[in-house]
């Protein structure tokens, strides 16, 4: 069997979040954009030849078949027809329902690693297109690039945006996505914006209100992190909310003073401090292999 390690599934933000309208299939019309963390999840992958695909590692309180790791290796190894299976471990860092995109990650990363892994030959489009049928957000982990997204999140248009550090909070609570997307008091009308709106500083998470009102350890992190950053005005301000929760986070103009931020607030809190990246360290693990030969 052939072993290999260290592929990355990066954290994810959401630096905006606006709700433009609803489809007839109830899905939310989003925009979004996308900016990956070089924090995140780790996969192992040991190839198989007999076929079959397990996790060497439980995920507490995630059943198998539940798993988007083992989704993702068993769609990709039925729509390709290999006939080589694997062992995965993954190492979990990122909080469940904590809005890094965690579980959409482990997916793209899985579905990337496997495709080189079992020779399988996949280009990045048709990866993203399955990617796209374990959930909306998989296909930016696919592609790696920083993105402006609209649709349900699935339509990408890449997009170069500053690389501050970021210091990350994760309140104790899980906020349900699908609680959210349900609040009756969640606008559902926003006025679309533009890339060029975003970039001059317009937007903002419709989510916000509603996830602060209902779960108040995230209302109570918001005001912790703004606290703490004081006289700190990174690009982006105050603290925001990243998909729908439970994660906030703030942008930092350098390492020293997002470290200086976390400093303040690692007694209470449990968090991190990352640099914003607009290509994944996925994406450049790939680009660092092929550079390799």
């Amino acid at each position: 069997m052939t072993a290999s390690i260290g592929w990355p599934a990066p954290a994810k933000l959401n630096l905006l979040l606006n709700i433009t309208g609803r489809r007839d299939d109830g899905y939310h019309l989003l925009q979004t954009v996308f900016q990956f963390l070089d924090h995140g999840d780790r996969l192992d992958v040991e190839v198989r030849t007999d076929g079959a695909i397990g996790r060497v590692s439980d995920l507490a309180g995630v059943a198998a078949e539940d798993d988007l790791v083992l989704r993702a290796a068993r769609l990709l190894q039925a729509e390709t027809g290999s006939t080589l299976g694997a062992d995965i471990r993954l190492d979990k860092r990122l909080p469940l329902g904590g809005g890094l995109g965690g579980g959409s990650s482990d997916a793209a990363t899985t579905l990337v690693a496997l495709n080189r892994l079992w020779g399988t030959g996949l280009d990045e489009d048709s990866l993203a297109a399955l990617g796209l049928r374990l959930g909306a957000d998989v296909p930016v982990f696919v592609h790696g690039r920083a993105a402006w997204a609209e649709g349900v999140g699935e339509i990408l248009e890449p997009i170069e945006l500053s690389e501050p550090w970021y210091v990350v909070l994760v309140p104790p609570v899980t906020v349900s996505t699908a609680e959210i997307f349900s609040a009756p008091e969640l606008i559902r009308d926003g006025h679309p914006i533009t890339i060029r709106d975003f970039l001059r500083g317009q937007g903002a998470n419709v989510c916000e209100p509603v996830v602060r009102r209902r779960y108040p350890p995230v209302d109570a992190a918001m005001h912790a992190l703004d606290a703490a950053l004081g006289g700190v005005a990174g690009p982006g301000g105050r603290a925001r909310l990243t998909g729908t929760g439970a994660c906030v986070f703030a942008a930092c103009p350098d390492e020293h003073q997002a470290r200086a931020v976390w400093e303040s607030l690692s007694g209470e809190w449990t968090g991190f401090v990352a640099r914003g990246l607009n290509r994944s360290p996925l994406a450049l693990r790939l680009a660092a292999e092929a550079a390799g030969g």
